[in-house]
C-alpha cells in the first residue's frame, strides 16, 4: 500500500474505532433494547413521585420541607402498624449504617413516619426524628405485613425515587446511597 493511500486510511480507522460504539448504542435504542437487569437493589419508582405537597408533621411541631436548599435526602421508615422489637432492630441497623457513609452522613436525614415511638426508642435512634403522616400518602408504601417496616428514598428536590420493601437488606441499601447520596 503506498503512503498516500495509507495516510488517507489512517484518520478513518480513527474515526470508525470512535463512531462505531456509538452507531451501536443508537441502533440499539432505536431498536427498543434495554438491559435485562439494573444495578440498584431497591425498587425504582418510575417515573420519580412529586411528594412535596404532602403533609408531614415532626414530633417538635414543625412541618417538613421535602424540598431541601441545602441539598439533604430523606431515607423515610414506613412501619405497618407498631413497631415493636424486630422494626426497632431494622431502623437500629439502619442508623448504624447511615454512619458508615462516612462525611457523607450528615447529607441523609432519617425519618419515622409511624406510631408514635416511646421517648427511650427514639433516644437511642438519634437522629432519626419522628414524624406523623398528615394525609396517609405514603399508605401505598407501608408493607403489607404488621410490625414490619419498609423504606423510601426521597431526594433534595421533595421526588420519592426509591423504595425498599420489608425484610431488606442493609448492606444493600447502603450500596443503592453511596451511589446517590454524595
Amino acid at each position: 500500500m503506498n503512503n498516500g493511500k495509507r495516510n488517507r486510511l489512517v484518520p478513518l480507522a480513527i474515526v470508525l474505532v470512535f463512531a462505531a460504539p456509538m452507531l451501536l448504542a443508537v441502533l440499539l435504542n432505536y431498536g427498543g433494547w434495554q438491559p435485562g437487569a439494573t444495578r440498584n437493589h431497591g425498587i425504582l419508582v418510575q417515573p420519580p413521585l412529586d411528594i412535596s405537597a404532602w403533609p408531614v408533621t415532626l414530633t417538635n411541631g414543625n412541618k417538613l420541607d421535602w424540598r431541601d436548599p441545602q441539598w439533604h435526602w430523606n431515607l423515610v421508615a414506613l412501619p405497618n402498624g407498631q413497631c415493636g422489637a424486630p422494626c426497632q432492630a431494622q431502623l437500629a441497623a439502619v442508623q448504624r449504617m447511615r454512619l458508615t457513609l462516612g462525611r457523607n452522613a450528615e447529607r441523609l436525614h432519617l425519618l419515622y413516619l409511624g406510631p408514635t415511638l416511646d421517648a427511650s426508642a427514639l433516644q437511642a435512634l438519634v437522629p432519626l426524628q419522628a414524624g406523623a403522616d398528615d394525609a396517609g400518602a405514603f399508605a401505598a408504601y407501608r408493607p403489607a405485613q404488621a410490625g414490619a417496616v419498609g423504606l423510601a428514598l426521597v431526594n433534595p428536590n421533595g421526588l420519592l425515587i426509591l423504595r425498599f420493601d420489608a425484610g431488606f437488606d442493609v448492606a444493600q441499601v447502603r450500596e443503592d446511597l453511596v451511589k446517590v447520596v454524595h
